[in-house]
């Protein structure tokens, strides 16, 4: 079934259907839900029947045999118990934590089944027990038997398989162990990794203590730089400069497409080199120089005449300004900013002085990483200076142990106290706390060993030894440091007789000399000197080490100084950022319309441009159409002639207008520009004429060519009337689209005004907004750590109790302006007398140049009337030095004498062959005078043999009356050829004739 259900329906042996299946017997044993039975199928001997479900259950049911089932009992009733009353009522359990019926049987089975394997544990246990005991027994009797009567050890082995098998079933429960623990070992080593990789992302803080002074200095804590201000750092830009770019990326691509222009190269070259005779090269180079003097002079002139134009152009308005000085101001204006206070409400923020959530959350990465930078340096040169520590003491302790060796030789009197060897901290060395080797292992394991079970179950004493373990123990020299000074006896006071014996023994030994005495004496000395030495130099290491502590800590003290205003600086950035954060959503709107505002406007422009330039095409079809219809007029004219006295007929048909076009208002022209500026004066005369004669009354047919009227004339001017119809009627559609992208343009100027004007209001809207942002900004407080000697803000003496209305402004900036307003006086002094001196400079200019202009008028004067007495008139000097010989009548000379020679050579090369030719016909004539002989010839040899054949009788020669065909065919073909022959002989006669004519 679908629920998980399983259904047995009893069968009766008769009347077998569906209403006696109503009655049946149902299980549920799989899951209501995903259980749905997927097979069912009895066993191989009907005995047992198996389901599998969709949860993934499979159960067997037994089905038993019709002899099997049990008959049914009833149950039995009981009687009623008598005497209830007198029993004691059963207490109720209140216990939490008592067990329940289920748990007190179920803990019963379990102690049952445990109780049981114990069991048969020891007894496994005794039988092994009584076999060890029997087999030692053995190996001691076999002991006691004599040598050759012992058995092997190998003897004793019935059967080497065994322990094979036994090694086989060790390894394998041992693979299979390791299996079962697998899991358990690798969530176990990840756990490790992650404790290692969380002590090596926290760094420890390291102590550093002076040797002989209380002075210490300690490392920052520091933190992993989070992953998010990173990446907020390597963010360069606001949102609005990324979709600016985005556009302006869009924008290029466009233009890119549009501009792209296929152009195709076709490169004809015709250098047809043509010879020329040595007078044509002279002819020609005598031209070019010609040419060259002549344009060096052209060029000259046009020099000094550009030289005038742009003296001329370069010459500034009255009023003038210089390009260079507007373009100053203007950028100062911009780019100088406002120095109004931040709080009064005309206060203009400059667009790169904009502050966004994108900005400040940069600033705040970049002020953190700096502060996590200087940091870590300091934690470099405090750790260098716990390395220094080790290093001191390394040499500390080679110096003690060459000290000791030295006063080793000396008396006890004479010896110095040795000076103590400085020790590490524990928490100068704080990532010791985590090493351990064998040895710390090897102990807790033996203190783990001694302790109590119980003990190890809660984790006091075992827990406290690991503790113990892992820190290492210190060494005799580190706890006691007096004993140092014992360990550098090195002979034993406890024994003063022995020595004086031995001294004794050696004096009777031997005694020393003078040179032995002196000896000893330079090495005692010697000895001292190195003592001392050394002594000192122990405590110079110790006094520098110190010293340098010292000077890190002072640094280490401006230094915390520094990072706590760092701190302050962090949490006003992040209020700032909170504050921004809620604003953001307003600006990126009214930053997202100034964009669409921009797209839009450079869009109406880019439209604007498009119908400006199909007007200007419009205007030129139009003046196009004009001058075709100001052509059709002339023609007319000049087809009617002078006197035609039929003009006044002609006109009014040529001017006579049709149903089928369409008259267009005169209110469409007044829109066109220069329109009725360039009419002629023929068309007017024309349409004077139409109107006089518009005004008569009278009815003409111009459908019928009047008598005595050129009738070439009439249907030339039906053919010209129906051009001006066809140009009237272009032109006036021409008008229409004209007018149609007029209205377009004008509407689309309107909307960029539109455009324009909202740009302008949203930037205003934005600016205000800034401000606004601004002032919020300048709500915050912000701590500003001053000492006394910094409050320069005092009324009558003594300081104000209220800051209010004071001003935190640094030393140095407060120098700098005044610094400034001194040089913008100096300035200002300085501007007034360069003022003074360009008003003098330029007043002498004025009169300068009224002088020049008098003496230039004096000079023209004087030059005009100096040529008309020489020439008789002004002549222009400039065109008579650009004057030459007519270039292109000297280029036509020599290119007729480059034709004449050329023909010259073709004539010659026709000659040759003419006389080629001629040999030829010679040739040919002699082939076909021989033919001709031979032919004639044959006809002889014909006409005899035929006068042969009719003195024969008629019915001989039968045989050949087909050879008679044959010979009429050859004859044929021969007279054809010589027909051939004679046509080409007369071709090249005529051809010779003309070679002559034209030789």
């Amino acid at each position: 079934m679908q629920d998980g259900s399983l259904r047995v329906y009893p069968l009766p042996k008769k009347d077998l259907s569906v209403n006696t299946l109503k009655e049946y017997w149902c299980l549920n044993v799989h899951d209501n839900d995903d259980g749905q039975i997927q097979g069912i199928c009895p066993s191989y001997d009907d005995r047992f029947l198996i389901t599998c479900g969709g949860d993934g259950n499979i159960f067997t049911f037994n089905i038993l045999s019709p002899e099997d089932v049990p008959q049914e009992r009833k149950a039995e009733i009981p009687f009623p118990r008598s005497g209830l009353e007198k029993e004691k009522a059963a207490e109720d359990i209140e216990d939490p934590d008592a067990y329940n019926i289920e748990e007190v049987q179920q803990k019963k089975e379990s102690e049952r089944i445990m109780k049981e394997a114990e069991e048969k544990k020891n007894k496994k246990r005794e039988e092994i027990i009584a076999l060890r005991h029997e087999f030692v027994f053995l190996l001691q009797k076999n002991q006691e038997l004599p040598e050759h009567m012992q058995l092997c050890r190998e003897e004793y082995e019935m059967d080497h398989r065994i322990f094979e098998e036994l090694d086989r079933q060790k390894a394998q429960r041992i693979q299979s162990m390791q299996k079962e623990l697998a899991w358990e070992h690798e969530k176990q080593l990840i756990g490790l990794q992650k404790l290692r990789n969380f002590r090596d992302s926290l760094e420890f803080i390291v102590v550093v203590h002076a040797i002989q002074s209380n002075h210490q200095i300690s490392t920052y804590r520091l933190l992993p730089v989070a992953e998010k201000y990173s990446q907020d750092k390597e963010q360069v830009g606001s949102k609005w400069k990324v979709l600016q770019d985005k556009w302006r990326a869009l924008k290029r691509a466009e233009e890119a497409k549009e501009t792209e222009i296929t152009t195709e190269t076709r490169d004809i070259h015709s250098d047809v080199q043509k010879p020329t005779a040595p007078y044509i090269e002279m002819k020609r180079e005598k031209i070019r120089r010609i040419v060259e003097k002549s344009d060096k002079i052209k060029a000259k002139i046009m020099k000094r005449k550009a030289q005038w134009d742009e003296l001329y152009k370069s010459k500034p308005r009255n009023d003038y300004k210089n390009p260079k000085d507007a373009e100053e101001i203007k950028e100062e204006r911009e780019n100088m900013g406002c120095y109004k206070l931040k709080t009064a409400s005309d206060y203009k923020l400059p667009e790169h002085e904009y502050v966004n959530t994108e900005k400040k959350t940069k600033q705040l990465a970049s002020l953190k990483e700096l502060i996590h930078r200087k940091k870590a340096n300091m934690n470099k040169e405090i750790l260098s200076l716990r390395d220094l520590k080790v290093s001191i003491i390394d040499e500390i302790k080679r110096l003690v142990k060459e000290l000791k060796s030295i006063q080793a030789t000396l008396d006890l009197s004479e010896r110095l106290p040795l000076p103590l060897i400085p020790q590490l901290h524990p928490d100068e060395v704080p990532e010791k706390k985590f090493e351990c080797n064998s040895d710390i292992l090897q102990r807790f394991k033996e203190e783990q060993a001694k302790a109590n079970p119980q003990e190890q179950l809660e984790g006091s004493a075992s827990f406290r030894a690991f503790r113990r373990g892992f820190i290492p123990a210190p060494s005799a020299e580190e706890i006691d440091p007096t004993a140092q000074a014992a360990d550098t006896q090195p002979v034993n006071p406890a024994s003063p007789v022995g020595t004086e014996q031995q001294q004794g023994f050696e004096m009777e030994k031997a005694e020393p000399t003078e040179m032995e005495l002196e000896i000893l004496k330079r090495e005692k000395i010697k000895n001292l000197y190195l003592q001392e030495t050394l002594i000192k130099k122990i405590n110079m290491l110790v006094i520098n080490f110190d010293a340098e502590l010292r000077l890190l800590r002072h640094k280490k003290l401006k230094m915390d100084v520094q990072m706590k205003n760092a701190d302050l600086r962090c949490i006003t950035c992040c209020e700032e950022q909170l504050i921004l954060k809620k604003l953001e959503k307003h600006e990126n709107l009214l930053q997202e319309r100034i964009y669409t505002l921009i797209s839009e406007q450079e869009a109406t422009q880019q439209e604007l441009k498009s119908y400006l330039a199909e007007m200007e095409d419009k205007k030129c079809e139009i003046l196009k159409l004009r001058e075709c219809q100001k052509a059709i007029y002339a023609k007319f004219r000049a087809s009617l002639g002078e006197d035609n006295e039929f003009a006044h007929f002609l006109t009014k048909v040529l001017k006579k207008k049709i149903e089928g076009v369409e008259k267009k208002e005169v209110g469409r022209e007044a829109d066109e520009e220069d329109e009725n500026e360039e009419e002629d004066d023929e068309e007017s005369d024309l349409r004077t004429d139409e109107e006089n004669s518009g005004s008569e009354d009278e009815v003409f047919d111009d459908s019928v060519c009047p008598d005595d009227c050129d009738e070439a004339l009439f249907l030339n001017t039906l053919q010209l009337r129906q051009q001006r119809l066809d140009i009237e009627k272009a032109l006036a559609e021409e008008k229409k689209i004209a007018a149609d992208l007029r209205k377009k343009y004008i509407a689309l100027a309107e909307k960029e005004k539109e455009v324009e004007t909202s740009l302008d209001t949203t930037k205003r809207d934005l600016e205000i907004f800034q401000w606004e942002k601004l002032q919020r900004l300048n709500e915050l407080y912000v701590a500003v750590p001053l000492k006394l000697h910094q409050v320069q803000c005092l009324v009558n003496g003594e300081m104000p109790s209220d800051f209010s209305q004071a001003l935190v402004f640094t030393s140095q900036s407060l120098e700098y302006l005044q610094k400034r307003v001194v040089d913008l006086c100096n300035e200002k002094i300085m501007q007034r007398e360069h003022y003074k001196k360009a008003r003098e400079k330029h007043r002498q200019l004025v009169q300068d140049k009224k002088e020049m202009e008098t003496e230039i008028r004096r000079l023209e004067e004087k030059c005009n009337h100096l040529m008309m007495e020489k020439f008789g008139r002004v002549v222009d000097f400039e065109a008579v030095q650009a004057h030459s010989v007519n270039i292109p009548m000297e280029d036509m000379k020599v290119k007729i004498m480059e034709k004449e020679y050329e023909h010259y050579l073709d004539l010659k090369k026709w000659e040759e062959r003419i006389l080629e030719l001629q040999q030829q016909l010679m040739k040919v004539t002699k082939e076909n005078t021989t033919k001709l002989l031979q032919l004639d010839k044959f006809c002889r040899e014909k006409h005899q043999l035929e006068t042969k054949l009719d003195s024969l009788p008629n019915d001989l020669g039968a045989e050949f009356q087909g050879t008679q065909t044959t010979d009429v065919k050859e004859r044929g073909r021969l007279e054809s050829r010589l027909l051939r022959v004679a046509h080409d002989v007369a071709l090249l006669k005529e051809e010779i004739n003309l070679g002559r004519k034209s030789g």
